[in-house]
């Protein structure tokens, strides 16, 4: 979640994640640092979104060309943090 990233705990707890993540042997990370609400109006008004790119299981994608099912997947997910 975007929010995450605005204070230093957050930011330093972001890192401290990837470091024991890699320290653990992980090898990949992706985000998508996007606001749940930027998603939804993309949703309701794509024509405003056509250059919004998010990752998507390894791959890039335009949020307006997937499926309904997998946007809403996708907001699930954004709006989770920690």
């Amino acid at each position: 979640h975007p929010s995450s990233l605005q204070t230093e705990k957050g930011l330093k707890q972001l890192v401290a994640l990837v470091k024991t993540y890699m320290h653990l042997g992980g090898n990949h990370v992706q985000w998508n640092v996007v606001s749940a609400d930027t998603l939804k109006d993309a949703q309701l008004h794509p024509e405003n979104h056509r250059d919004l790119i998010i990752r998507v299981a390894g791959f890039s994608a335009f949020f307006i060309q997937l499926d309904t099912r997998l946007q809403n997947e996708i907001i699930k997910r954004t709006e989770f943090t920690f």
